[in-house]
């Protein structure tokens, strides 16, 4: 039986993701947290089998974890669990490190689905993402943003989105001057002069919800 640790930071959320998996016999104990620095307490006091990681986190965003994960947790599995659609976000975190991504609408069902292969050691994406990943082989080349930091992504989609520099500085815990050196960073890799040329290349390339 396999132990699962689940970082959300939203508790009803947390929650109902717990009484999902306890309902599976396969599941023998399951784990929260709220954040990555809860979720790091865990993993070093105890032996986990997998852990569910959520991208939006307060302070380190699930991202970030995942990085981290990554270099120092390499052969643990691990499920992004997220609101944003798979083909903004899911082959972004795959190249982060992530087992497989699953998006917040899908049944409780898959979930247990998505766990279950990654406990086999396997990788888990949707049919329709395996179809996109097929489909963009036969593309020739990387689009701009593929250049973009982890964290430059997020702030060019919530520029994109509309969301001002205070906005955006506290929804990632940042400073609202860090938000617009990663905005100067963003500009200058996509080769854009201002906000409104970021919205129409977010637009065309369908980086928005």
């Amino acid at each position: 039986m396999a132990k699962i640790l689940i970082v959300e930071d939203h508790p009803i959320f947390r929650r109902g993701l717990k009484e999902v998996l306890a309902r599976d016999s396969q599941f023998k104990v399951i784990g929260e947290a709220k954040d990555a620095r809860e979720a790091w307490d865990h993993l070093r006091k105890e032996k986990w089998d997998a852990v569910v990681i959520d991208i939006n986190l307060p302070g380190k965003s699930g991202l970030e974890l995942l990085t981290e994960l990554k270099q120092q947790r390499p052969k643990l599995p691990k499920l992004v669990l997220s609101a944003y659609p798979e083909d903004q976000y899911a082959l972004r975190m795959l190249k982060a490190g992530a087992s497989g991504y699953l998006t917040k609408d899908r049944t409780p069902e898959e979930l247990v689905k998505a766990l279950t292969k990654l406990l086999r050691g396997e990788k888990y994406v949707s049919d329709s993402l395996a179809e996109k990943f097929v489909s963009d082989l036969d593309r020739s080349g990387k689009t701009p943003h593929e250049s973009l930091s982890d964290r430059e992504y997020e702030v060019m989609r919530m520029i994109a989105a509309g969301k001002a520099p205070r906005e955006i500085a506290a929804l990632l815990f940042l400073s609202p001057r860090t938000v617009n050196t990663y905005r100067s960073r963003v500009l200058q890799k996509l080769k854009l002069k201002n906000n409104a040329q970021l919205i129409h290349y977010a637009i065309e390339n369908k980086l928005l919800n």
